[in-house]
């Protein structure tokens, strides 16, 4: 044993378990009058905001809830979405389960049943997805209705009839706001079940811990570049990895988050314009929402907005047309099992001097690591050596750190297969380059292998990306009987914009090798799911079909 072992055993008074619920209550305590959440006509307070933390916990653990038990929500990104961030992990240790709000009711109902669902809370918006859900699924959990003051007058919808046995507001006035909570006896124990949004049999869930919950709020900060006092826009869904851990993010900044119930342009730009909106994230297609919003709805703006995206790197076009209406795109990549994106293109100054092609192509890339990742590379998956950084050299991209998840809930085999070698497999294939940036090339079920040769789906995307008239396109492959697979495009139009299967191949030919280009232009809308992620497993069962269908 080393001198410095020796009477220096971790003790309570200097080793507490990190955990996010910590930066709500310090900024309650220091920022307690300034503004925490937006909603309509609703303004919350940070005191207000940890009084109902308090007040929600102190109900659950008043109904038996306690370690371990999954209180489910299905909520849009409302101030009860924001509460049971911090309220259902202070319930004596309950984990937060995130139902995503567009899924169907089999799946609804699968991941309650395979989470042992105690309580779900549901916004009356999705009454009937709820109870269909409940019909089918085995477990029966407490349901509690929100019924939102706020919901807009022109919703495209009505509020669906309340299905539970409780009322939210009224559950929430019965709590304790004096509640001391919980905190994990161990930043090991589990504070969120994200589920995997599978192409393919079930979802898998996704555990996170305390630890990795309260780091990646503080990458946040840090790669995000939030300084006091932000204003943070909540165009992603809160269900989708827990808003990239952005609840658990803005009150290490005392910052506010503005509710917004659906992604729409105008209400986007009001926002924006009306509260000083500094950040924001989201999928490319808010992008596009943005630029191509009717005039009447955009508004001008004095701030320059962060806009951080990830899936598909905006082409050239775009990054520029979002730099003229006032926003800064930050380039980030992640997955559920990393707590959201967890790589960043960190921008380089010495790039400030190139040309506009060069800098889009260097914001294409996925980045660097964040702060509190212990390693990111692109390795061998059979030798787990890592591939030569000759930005040509293709491999598959593996995490390790704090910010990968605990595992999979009751999955020990994949939970296995995922860490095998001590790294978490992404699946995702990628170069790095030698100046230690990753680019990603495809996820290994997209490559595309004609007549033998790899051909990356990204490349081709990139290509059509810099025709003026794509807004969105996606290329997976087509079976052939010739080559085995050739490339398949699938696009949408920008608005007022006509173009051919012939000049957009020919576009492509341009810029690709003959045989990387597209074989088959398939024109109109592309299917998304709910945070605007093409499904490129429907893309790929059309192509499938293309294929079969008489020349």
């Amino acid at each position: 044993m080393s001198q410095y072992d020796q009477g220096l055993e971790r003790q309570a008074a200097n080793h507490q378990p990190m955990t996010p619920i910590s930066y709500l209550q310090r900024a309650a305590l220091i920022h307690p009058d300034h503004i925490a959440v937006i909603h309509g006509r609703q303004r919350h307070s940070y005191a207000r905001l940890w009084a109902d933390c308090r007040r929600l916990a102190s109900a659950l653990v008043a109904r038996g809830i306690g370690r371990g038990d999954t209180v489910s929500v299905l909520l849009s990104n409302t101030p009860p979405m924001i509460q049971a961030h911090f309220g259902v992990p202070m319930a004596g240790g309950a984990v937060l389960h995130s139902l995503n709000t567009r899924s169907d009711p089999a799946t609804v109902a699968f991941q309650m049943d395979h989470a042992e669902t105690r309580v779900l809370i549901v916004d009356r918006e999705f009454s009937a997805l709820a109870a269909e859900a409940l019909a089918q699924a085995k477990v029966q959990p407490l349901v509690i209705d929100f019924d939102d003051t706020e919901y807009p007058d022109d919703a495209p919808h009505p509020k669906g009839e309340p299905i539970g046995s409780l009322d939210y507001a009224q559950f929430l006035a019965a709590g304790d706001p004096d509640f001391e909570g919980a905190r994990p006896g161990d930043e090991w124990d589990a504070i969120a079940l994200n589920y995997t949004s599978g192409t393919t049999g079930n979802p898998k869930g996704v555990v996170y811990h305390h630890r990795g919950a309260a780091l990646m709020a503080l990458n946040n900060v840090i790669h995000a570049g939030l300084g006091r006092h932000p204003v943070y826009l909540w165009t992603l869904p809160m269900f989708h990895c827990n808003g990239w851990c952005f609840p658990w993010t803005l009150p290490v900044q005392a910052g506010t988050q503005v509710c917004l119930r659906w992604v729409r342009a105008g209400a986007i730009y009001d926002a924006i314009a009306d509260h000083g909106v500094t950040h924001l994230c989201g999928a490319p297609v808010v992008m596009t929402t943005l630029l191509n919003a009717p005039a009447g709805q955009k508004r001008s703006f004095p701030q320059q907005v962060v806009f951080n995206t990830a899936a598909a790197p905006p082409p050239e076009t775009v990054l520029r047309a979002m730099a003229e209406a006032g926003f800064s795109v930050t380039h980030l990549y992640g997955l559920t099992e990393t707590y959201g994106p967890a790589v960043v293109c960190e921008w380089n100054p010495a790039w400030d001097a190139l040309p506009a092609p060069e800098q889009a192509a260097r914001k294409a890339r996925q980045g660097v690591r964040y702060l509190s990742l212990d390693d990111l590379a692109v390795m061998d998956p059979d030798t787990m050596q890592p591939v030569p950084a000759d930005g040509r050299t293709l491999g598959e991209v593996m995490f390790r750190g704090n910010n990968v998840m605990k595992g999979y809930l009751k999955n020990p085999e994949a939970t296995a297969e995922a860490f095998a070698g001590g790294w978490f497999h992404s699946g995702d294939l990628a170069v790095m380059h030698p100046d230690g940036y990753l680019q990603l090339k495809d996820r290994s079920k997209d490559i595309i292998i004609s007549g033998g040769e790899n051909i990356s789906s990204i490349e081709i995307e990139e290509q059509l990306y810099r025709h003026p008239a794509v807004a969105i396109c996606a290329v997976v492959a087509m079976p052939s009987e010739k080559w085995g697979e050739t490339p398949c495009a699938f696009v949408e139009l920008h608005e007022g914009h006509e173009l051919t299967e012939a000049a957009l191949i020919a576009h492509c030919r341009a810029g690709l090798a003959g045989y990387k280009s597209p074989a088959r232009v398939v024109f109109g809308a592309l299917p998304r799911t709910s945070t605007g992620k093409i499904q490129k497993f429907a893309l790929r069962a059309r192509a499938a079909e293309l294929a079969q269908a008489p020349a």
